[in-house]
Protein backbone atom coordinates (compact mmCIF):
# COMPACT_ATOMS: atom_id res chain seq x y z
CA UNK A 1 0.00 0.00 0.00
CA UNK A 2 1.48 4.01 -1.01
CA UNK A 3 2.20 5.37 2.12
CA UNK A 4 0.42 8.11 0.17
CA UNK A 5 -2.68 6.81 1.09
CA UNK A 6 -1.99 6.12 4.58
CA UNK A 7 -3.51 8.75 7.29
CA UNK A 8 -0.46 10.22 9.29
CA UNK A 9 1.03 7.47 12.18
CA UNK A 10 -0.61 4.99 10.42
CA UNK A 11 0.93 1.46 9.40
CA UNK A 12 -0.66 -1.91 8.07
CA UNK A 13 -0.29 -4.73 9.71
CA UNK A 14 -0.06 -8.78 9.29
CA UNK A 15 -4.22 -9.50 10.40
CA UNK A 16 -7.04 -7.25 10.99
CA UNK A 17 -8.12 -7.39 14.35
CA UNK A 18 -11.09 -7.85 15.28
CA UNK A 19 -11.29 -5.10 18.44
CA UNK A 20 -14.67 -4.21 20.42
CA UNK A 21 -15.22 -2.97 23.96
CA UNK A 22 -17.24 -5.79 26.35
CA UNK A 23 -19.20 -8.98 25.10
CA UNK A 24 -19.68 -9.90 21.80
CA UNK A 25 -23.31 -10.57 21.56
CA UNK A 26 -25.61 -13.63 20.34
CA UNK A 27 -27.91 -12.46 17.46
CA UNK A 28 -31.44 -13.52 18.25
CA UNK A 29 -33.32 -13.01 14.88
CA UNK A 30 -36.80 -13.00 16.07
CA UNK A 31 -35.89 -10.29 18.67
CA UNK A 32 -33.73 -8.11 16.53
CA UNK A 33 -35.00 -4.83 14.92
CA UNK A 34 -33.24 -1.61 13.43
CA UNK A 35 -35.01 1.62 14.47
CA UNK A 36 -34.92 5.12 13.33
CA UNK A 37 -36.51 8.02 16.02
CA UNK A 38 -35.59 11.34 17.16
CA UNK A 39 -35.96 14.00 15.30
CA UNK A 40 -37.48 12.35 12.33
CA UNK A 41 -39.78 14.47 9.38
CA UNK A 42 -42.91 12.25 10.73
CA UNK A 43 -42.03 12.62 14.73
CA UNK A 44 -42.48 8.85 14.36
CA UNK A 45 -40.04 6.04 14.86
CA UNK A 46 -39.63 3.64 11.76
CA UNK A 47 -38.40 0.11 12.88
CA UNK A 48 -37.31 -3.09 10.83
CA UNK A 49 -37.42 -6.39 11.59
CA UNK A 50 -34.90 -8.56 10.50
CA UNK A 51 -36.19 -9.85 7.71
CA UNK A 52 -37.39 -6.76 6.53
CA UNK A 53 -33.82 -4.81 7.24
CA UNK A 54 -32.09 -8.09 5.07
CA UNK A 55 -34.41 -7.42 2.09
CA UNK A 56 -33.44 -3.95 1.71
CA UNK A 57 -31.36 -2.86 -1.68
CA UNK A 58 -27.64 -3.18 -1.09
CA UNK A 59 -25.01 -1.25 -1.98
CA UNK A 60 -20.58 -2.39 -2.31
CA UNK A 61 -18.39 -0.15 -0.99
CA UNK A 62 -14.35 -1.02 -1.13
CA UNK A 63 -12.51 1.41 1.06
CA UNK A 64 -9.50 1.87 3.45
CA UNK A 65 -10.22 1.17 7.50
CA UNK A 66 -8.52 3.55 9.76
CA UNK A 67 -7.87 1.93 13.42
CA UNK A 68 -6.90 4.75 15.93
CA UNK A 69 -4.74 2.55 17.30
CA UNK A 70 -2.60 3.52 14.41
CA UNK A 71 -3.45 0.52 11.96
CA UNK A 72 -4.93 0.75 8.80
CA UNK A 73 -6.66 -2.10 6.57
CA UNK A 74 -6.68 -1.20 2.82
CA UNK A 75 -9.28 -2.67 0.52
CA UNK A 76 -11.90 -3.73 2.79
CA UNK A 77 -14.95 -5.27 0.58
CA UNK A 78 -18.19 -4.17 2.49
CA UNK A 79 -21.92 -4.79 1.06
CA UNK A 80 -25.01 -3.57 3.06
CA UNK A 81 -27.85 -0.81 3.13
CA UNK A 82 -26.81 3.04 2.11
CA UNK A 83 -26.99 5.62 5.31
CA UNK A 84 -28.59 7.39 1.90
CA UNK A 85 -31.27 5.14 1.82
CA UNK A 86 -32.10 5.19 5.28
CA UNK A 87 -32.53 8.87 5.05
CA UNK A 88 -34.76 8.41 2.20
CA UNK A 89 -36.99 5.28 3.88
CA UNK A 90 -36.71 7.06 7.36
CA UNK A 91 -36.34 11.07 6.24
CA UNK A 92 -35.12 13.56 9.14
CA UNK A 93 -36.26 16.89 10.41
CA UNK A 94 -35.35 20.06 8.54
CA UNK A 95 -33.43 20.62 12.00
CA UNK A 96 -31.70 17.74 12.53
CA UNK A 97 -28.10 17.96 12.08
CA UNK A 98 -26.08 14.84 13.40
CA UNK A 99 -27.07 11.31 14.26
CA UNK A 100 -26.54 9.37 17.41
CA UNK A 101 -25.96 5.33 16.27
CA UNK A 102 -26.66 2.94 19.08
CA UNK A 103 -25.39 -0.52 19.30
CA UNK A 104 -26.14 -3.65 21.69
CA UNK A 105 -25.65 -2.77 25.06
CA UNK A 106 -25.76 0.67 24.86
CA UNK A 107 -22.82 1.72 22.93
CA UNK A 108 -23.17 5.04 20.58
CA UNK A 109 -21.44 7.06 18.54
CA UNK A 110 -21.88 10.44 17.25
CA UNK A 111 -21.61 11.78 13.67
CA UNK A 112 -22.55 14.90 11.90
CA UNK A 113 -25.37 14.28 9.17
CA UNK A 114 -23.19 15.02 6.41
CA UNK A 115 -20.64 12.69 7.73
CA UNK A 116 -23.35 10.08 8.25
CA UNK A 117 -24.70 10.69 4.50
CA UNK A 118 -21.07 10.33 2.69
CA UNK A 119 -21.81 8.13 -0.71
CA UNK A 120 -19.75 5.49 0.97
CA UNK A 121 -20.97 5.07 4.43
CA UNK A 122 -23.07 2.31 5.26
CA UNK A 123 -24.62 -0.49 7.57
CA UNK A 124 -22.72 -3.44 6.57
CA UNK A 125 -24.41 -7.36 6.29
CA UNK A 126 -21.42 -8.52 4.40
CA UNK A 127 -16.94 -8.19 4.64
CA UNK A 128 -16.05 -9.54 1.12
CA UNK A 129 -18.86 -12.29 0.25
CA UNK A 130 -19.37 -13.78 3.67
CA UNK A 131 -21.52 -12.56 6.57
CA UNK A 132 -19.87 -9.90 8.56
CA UNK A 133 -18.47 -12.52 11.83
CA UNK A 134 -19.86 -12.04 15.35
CA UNK A 135 -16.65 -10.18 16.48
CA UNK A 136 -16.75 -7.71 13.46
CA UNK A 137 -20.24 -6.58 13.97
CA UNK A 138 -22.54 -8.87 12.76
CA UNK A 139 -25.66 -8.96 11.88
CA UNK A 140 -25.39 -5.33 10.63
CA UNK A 141 -22.57 -2.76 11.81
CA UNK A 142 -22.07 1.06 10.81
CA UNK A 143 -19.05 1.48 8.08
CA UNK A 144 -17.43 5.16 7.95
CA UNK A 145 -14.06 5.01 5.92
CA UNK A 146 -13.34 8.32 6.43
CA UNK A 147 -13.21 8.71 9.91
CA UNK A 148 -11.49 6.24 12.64
CA UNK A 149 -12.98 2.93 13.36
CA UNK A 150 -14.62 3.78 16.74
CA UNK A 151 -17.24 5.72 14.63
CA UNK A 152 -18.10 2.29 12.36
CA UNK A 153 -20.35 0.96 15.14
CA UNK A 154 -20.49 -2.36 15.64
CA UNK A 155 -23.56 -4.63 16.68
CA UNK A 156 -26.19 -1.41 15.21
CA UNK A 157 -29.79 -1.67 16.58
CA UNK A 158 -30.78 2.15 16.37
CA UNK A 159 -30.22 5.49 14.65
CA UNK A 160 -31.16 8.68 16.27
CA UNK A 161 -31.71 11.84 14.76
CA UNK A 162 -30.26 14.79 16.32
CA UNK A 163 -31.12 18.42 16.48
CA UNK A 164 -27.83 19.71 18.52
CA UNK A 165 -24.42 17.53 18.72
CA UNK A 166 -24.35 14.74 21.58
CA UNK A 167 -21.21 12.60 22.42
CA UNK A 168 -21.52 9.02 22.13
CA UNK A 169 -19.54 6.17 24.56
CA UNK A 170 -15.91 6.68 23.35
CA UNK A 171 -16.07 10.67 22.72
CA UNK A 172 -17.44 10.86 26.43
CA UNK A 173 -14.11 9.07 27.63
CA UNK A 174 -11.92 11.55 26.00
CA UNK A 175 -11.75 10.39 22.15
CA UNK A 176 -12.37 13.51 19.57
CA UNK A 177 -15.45 14.34 18.69
CA UNK A 178 -14.89 14.40 14.93
CA UNK A 179 -12.47 11.30 14.48
CA UNK A 180 -10.21 12.56 10.92
CA UNK A 181 -7.55 10.01 10.41
CA UNK A 182 -6.24 13.13 8.06
CA UNK A 183 -5.65 15.36 10.91
CA UNK A 184 -4.85 12.58 13.56
CA UNK A 185 -8.07 13.84 15.70
CA UNK A 186 -7.84 11.26 18.15
CA UNK A 187 -8.36 12.27 21.46
CA UNK A 188 -10.87 15.60 23.04
CA UNK A 189 -7.71 17.65 24.23
CA UNK A 190 -6.86 17.67 20.52
CA UNK A 191 -10.57 19.54 19.68
CA UNK A 192 -10.75 23.45 19.17
CA UNK A 193 -12.86 25.38 20.90
CA UNK A 194 -16.26 25.18 20.45
CA UNK A 195 -15.79 21.82 17.68
CA UNK A 196 -18.09 19.59 19.91
CA UNK A 197 -20.29 19.76 22.97
CA UNK A 198 -18.76 19.96 26.48
CA UNK A 199 -17.29 16.53 28.39
CA UNK A 200 -20.09 15.51 31.08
Amino acid sequence: MSEQRLPPGQYVPREFPALHYGPVPKFRQQRWDLCVYGATDSATTHRWDWSAFDELPRVEVVADFHCVTKFTIPDNAWSGVSSALMVELAPPADAATHVMVWAEYGYSANLRMDDFLRSDVLLATHHGVERISAERGYPVRLVVPHLYGWKSVKWVRAIEYLTADRRGFWEERGYHNRADPWSEQRFSYQEEPGEGPPLS
